[in-house]
């Protein structure tokens, strides 16, 4: 495993450690070159409660790349879509140790507006 990926599962680990301590619901991202991913999980972290990803096939159908700005705002507009039906409403984010910039800035912000809270 390269050093930087190392860095970012710490960096990764100190927040999930915070988010555990708070026992929030959490909304993690995980993203690739070619797409991006994002899953609420329990607060005990044993549940998946809803997902969403730009390899989706009715996501792949109105997008051409998935792993851009724009893919990334539909994952966020998705998971709070389901979140809402689920009947979440307040989660904590986890960046899962990327930079808040770019995809993970979007999909955020999407995500915000499309109601959830964090």
């Amino acid at each position: 495993m390269s050093e930087k990926n190392l860095s970012r599962l710490r960096r990764a680990r100190q927040t999930r450690i915070r988010i555990r301590e708070n026992a929030a619901v959490r909304l993690t991202v995980h993203r690739t070159n070619a797409h991006i991913y994002a899953q609420i999980t329990s607060p005990a972290g044993d549940k998946v409660l809803a997902t969403a990803s730009s390899a989706e096939k009715d996501v792949r159908s109105q997008l051409k790349h998935g792993g851009n700005r724009k893919a990334a705002e539909i994952v966020g507009q998705r998971i709070a879509e389901k979140a809402r039906q689920a009947g979440i409403e307040k989660v904590a984010f986890d960046r899962a140790g990327y930079r808040y910039h770019g995809r993970v800035k979007a999909l955020a912000e999407a995500a915000r507006n499309g109601g959830l809270k964090f």
